[in-house]
Parts: structure tokens; C-alpha cells; sequence
């Protein structure tokens, strides 16, 4: 016998027997919308850090609550389908456009932290997505609490640091947030895969959970590795 001839069962590797059809094809349908918004993300970006068409600030904050809310307002049907589709493009561009001043902090100090914290943040949540996916059912919803606690811790420690102003505490507050963060998109995916086994096939909400656990894990890596590179120089200095 010959221990190095093994072959990969890729039929295996990308079986998810506890998940029902129905629901693995829900999810095709949220990856899909989640590679959409990725792309309108970007385009706001770009629009912002290139052509300064758009600023992103507190009108494109505002913009994109609205189109979140305009979209939750929106019931889910295949009449309007194409139009909540749309407004789920709005609101992924307005994020991107929203990105825009955080993303011209690091491109003073070093453009190529941008594609290291995207390439980063894609490895994260495809590991931790995958984690969710093969993990047994309900495995992960226990999170829900302890994240939402953490939640609240990191509120405080971000009014605290308005009194200090302390560098320290808000490298705190951005690594939290970033392990919560990581913790969510377990919680979120399972919870979606609950909601899409009971009946909920609402892909397009569904979507925008994953979607902010992207770009708040993308925004807090950017900041981090923008801010060691920063304390770098210094120590160069």
C-alpha cells in the first residue's frame, strides 16, 4: 500500500449533508448577492479615493442607512426582486463611498495596506464561513449573547476614549472589534442557514449581514496594519 497515493474526494469536501438543498441553494443565492455588493463596494471606493465625485462623510452615512432601510421596508417577493436588488446595489456603493476617508488615512501611509487588509480580511471570512458551514447545525448560535456583550463593551471603551483620547484604548477597541467581528460572521452564517431551514428565503437581507461583516472586518484590519506601519516609521525615526 502506498501511503502518499490518496486521492481528494472533492465531492466530499464540498458536500454539507446537515444543510438541505433548498437551503444550499439559498445560500448560492447570498454568496452571489455578496459578490455583487463587493463589487459595488469597490466601485464606491474608487469613486471616492479616484475621482472625488463623491465624498464619503456624514451624506453618504446617511445615504446608506436610508437604502438599508428602504430595502427592510421592501417585503421580499419575486415582483420585487429586481428592485430590491437595486436598492442592495445603492446601499453597497454608499458603503464603499463611506470608506472612502478611512481608505485616504492608509494611502498616506502606505497604498499597499489596502490590498494586504482586502487579500487578509478575504481569508478570514472564508475560513471562518467555511467553519460555520461544516460545524454541526446550531453549533455556533450560542455566540449571539457573548457577542452582543462585547458589543457593548467596545461602545464603552469608544465614549470612555472621547474623554483620554488614548491611542492605547482605541488599539483596544480596533482588535476587539476585530475578534467580535470574526465571531459574527459564525453567528450570522448559521443564524441565516436557521433562518433559511425554518422558511425565511429572504437572501437579499440575508446578504446585507454577511456584507457588514465584511466591510467592519476590511475597516478594522486596514486601520490596524495602518496604524503598526505608522508606529513603524516612527521607531525608524
Amino acid at each position: 500500500m502506498n501511503v502518499f497515493d490518496r486521492s481528494i474526494n472533492l465531492d466530499a469536501l464540498l458536500k454539507f449533508s446537515q444543510i438541505s438543498h433548498s437551503t444550499q441553494v439559498h445560500l448560492k443565492n447570498v454568496y452571489s448577492s455578496l459578490a455583487m455588493c463587493m463589487f459595488m463596494a469597490a466601485a464606491g471606493s474608487y469613486v471616492h479615493v479616484v475621482t472625488r465625485l463623491f465624498q464619503g462623510g456624514i451624506v453618504s452615512l446617511l445615504g446608506s442607512l436610508g437604502m438599508m432601510f428602504w430595502l427592510a421596508m421592501t417585503p421580499h417577493s419575486s415582483e420585487t426582486e429586481k428592485k430590491r436588488l437595486a436598492i442592495l446595489a445603492g446601499f453597497a456603493f454608499l458603503t464603499g463611498v463611506g470608506l472612502g476617508p478611512a481608505m485616504d488615512f492608509v494611502i498616506a501611509i502606505n497604498p499597499s495596506i489596502i490590498v494586504t487588509a482586502f487579500l487578509g480580511t478575504s481569508i478570514i471570512f472564508l475560513c471562518f464561513t467555511l467553519s460555520a458551514l461544516y460545524a454541526k447545525r446550531r453549533s455556533y448560535l450560542f455566540l449571539g449573547g457573548t457577542l452582543m456583550s462585547g458589543l457593548s463593551i467596545m461602545f464603552l471603551l469608544s465614549v470612555v476614549n472621547m474623554f483620554f483620547g488614548s491611542v492605547m484604548l482605541f488599539k483596544a477597541h480596533m482588535y476587539l472589534g476585530l475578534v467580535i467581528m470574526c465571531g459574527f460572521v459564525l453567528f450570522d452564517t448559521q443564524l441565516i442557514i436557521e433562518k433559511a431551514e425554518n422558511g425565511d428565503k429572504d437572501y437579499i437581507w440575508h446578504c446585507v449581514d454577511l456584507f457588514l461583516d465584511f466591510v467592519t472586518i476590511f475597516r478594522k484590519l486596514m486601520v490596524i496594519l495602518a496604524m503598526n506601519e505608522k508606529d513603524k516609521k516612527k521607531e525608524k525615526k
